[in-house]
């Protein structure tokens, strides 16, 4: 694996350094899938777990349009592979599902991500509010919380990774 990540400066502002922290996370879980096929990317790797590397990176472009669409901007974007059938789709996969589409799609969830929170302070109310709590968050809190979704994430990521074909690293 050869992606290179860089972390933020260690003197760095808050907004930087959260804004660097999360988008080194989202370069991890993109060097975690780097250099496999489709197939090794679809597959599961600890049964009876459906977790995958292609399902990681599908879960985090929901979790992208979530946080940064649905509740920070009260947009009322569908989920993208979820369905009221199979809440959990962006997991289930099958042999028509391909990197190409699910790191596209992740990228562009970034990238509106990015432009969301250009127009917010770090202690901005979110516009939207939680389905469970009803509660708003600020952007503070939206940047630590998917900062701790990635790193979670990154964590089964090097497993699967490792189980795939022993590849290691932090």
């Amino acid at each position: 694996m050869t992606t290179e990540r860089e972390e933020p400066a260690t003197t760095a502002d808050e907004r930087t350094m959260l804004e660097g922290w999360l988008d080194y996370h989202r370069q991890t879980l993109a060097w975690k899938c780097e250099g496999l096929t489709d197939a090794q990317l679809r597959t599961a790797s600890v049964e009876p777990s459906e977790l995958s590397l292609m399902g990681l990176v599908r879960h985090m472009a929901e979790v992208e349009r979530g946080w940064f669409r649905q509740v920070l901007m009260a947009d009322d974007a569908r989920p993208i592979y979820g369905t009221d059938e199979d809440p959990d789709g962006e997991f289930h996969l099958t042999e028509a599902d391909t990197w190409q589409e699910a790191y596209t799609t992740w990228q562009a969830e970034i990238g509106i991500a990015r432009r969301n929170a250009a127009g917010f302070g770090l202690a901005d109310l979110s516009k939207g509010r939680s389905r469970r709590s009803g509660e708003q968050f600020n952007l503070r809190w939206i940047y630590t919380h998917m900062i701790e979704e990635y790193a979670r994430h990154n964590g089964h990521a090097d497993l699967i990774r490792e189980r795939l074909d022993g590849a290691i690293g932090d």
